[in-house]
Parts: structure tokens; C-alpha cells; sequence
């Protein structure tokens, strides 16, 4: 197994990893992203492959998401007008960083919800 190299503890370096926990950890952000990467635009798609979020949930956390800068708001003026949501290259920087977790929680944690 690679070990990655021993550097000593940063205390701010600590600090920033909380809070970046803080922002991927809220309810819906992990599904809400992971549907955005998945080609989600419209918010009848994002609601349709987030299961089990409600409309109310979805608007709060796409507002709060836009504005944390992970997803972009765009109106297309139309009729009717529309609106679209997309991942902001903040976004995809955090998905990526994101998929060496993803990969050692597939490795050691059993599937399920606890």
C-alpha cells in the first residue's frame, strides 16, 4: 500500500478541510452536484435524478450552491424564459478532488445508508 508522504499538521490547512466538509456535507449537495456532472440543466431534471428532494429543498440548495460559486445560474430569455444550472470550474475542482474519497469509501465502507 503507498503511504502518502508524512508532512506536519497545518492548522489552517485543518481548517479549510472543515470547512470544505461544511459546505459538501449539507443534505442534497452531494446528489444535487452529482446530477449537475451528470448533464442536469433544467430544474425538472435536477428534481427528476435527485431522489426524493422537494421542490422547496432543491430551490434553497441550488441558491445556496450559486452562491457558494459551484453552480451557475443562467436565464435564457425566452418565452417562457428559462433557467439553467451548470457546475462552475469550482465545481468540477471539488468532484474531482473528491473522487480519490469516493474511491477508498468504495474499498473499505460496506454500501448503505449508515
Amino acid at each position: 500500500m503507498n503511504k502518502p508522504p508524512t508532512a506536519p499538521v497545518n492548522e489552517e490547512a485543518c481548517l479549510r478541510i472543515l470547512r470544505a466538509i461544511d459546505i459538501i456535507g449539507v443534505r442534497w449537495t452531494g446528489p444535487i452536484l452529482l446530477a449537475a456532472a451528470r448533464g442536469a440543466r433544467r430544474f425538472k431534471e435536477y428534481r427528476a435524478m435527485v431522489d426524493g428532494i422537494s421542490d422547496p429543498q432543491l430551490t434553497l440548495r441550488l441558491k445556496q450552491l450559486q452562491a457558494r460559486g459551484l453552480i451557475d445560474r443562467t436565464v435564457v430569455p425566452s418565452t417562457p424564459v428559462q433557467i439553467t444550472y451548470s457546475l462552475t470550474a469550482d465545481a468540477e475542482e471539488l468532484i474531482a478532488a473528491l473522487q480519490p474519497l469516493s474511491r477508498w469509501s468504495e474499498r473499505h465502507l460496506p454500501p448503505g445508508d449508515a
